[in-house]
């Protein structure tokens, strides 16, 4: 993926790059949104685990990491993040979820929602 992708900040408009059709953007986006971290009561996109989703004709390849290589609940969030996204992407298509490291998560990826209820 390009570095475009793993850009390090979000914005409320733009919480995470995506590259696909249109029409999937919004369904895309309210999935990764039902996805709770439980250690942390906020959904994966207010964390700022999703650097990026990309969506062709065969796959949705979505890019993210954790707040550490430790997290205890990295298999619940990524069987979660399937999970949702099966529920809104077409019939057969491929889900691709590469856990990455690099750029380590930062705070900075919090989302002001996730400042605001952590009282940052």
């Amino acid at each position: 993926m390009s570095q475009a992708v793993l850009a390090p900040q979000m914005s409320i408009d733009t919480p995470f790059p995506y590259d696909g059709p249109a029409a999937l953007r919004e369904p895309v986006e309210a999935a990764l949104r039902r996805v709770i971290d439980p250690e942390l009561a906020l959904t994966i996109v207010d964390v700022g685990l999703i650097y990026g989703v990309a969506i062709d004709a065969a796959q949705a390849r979505v890019t993210m990491t954790m707040t550490s290589p430790a997290c205890p609940v990295t298999d619940v969030i990524l069987d979660d993040v399937h999970d949702e996204l099966a529920r809104v992407l077409p019939d057969g298509m491929a889900i691709d979820t590469q856990l990455v490291w690099e750029p380590a998560w930062h705070s900075d990826r919090l989302s002001p929602r996730a400042r605001l209820f952590m009282g940052w």
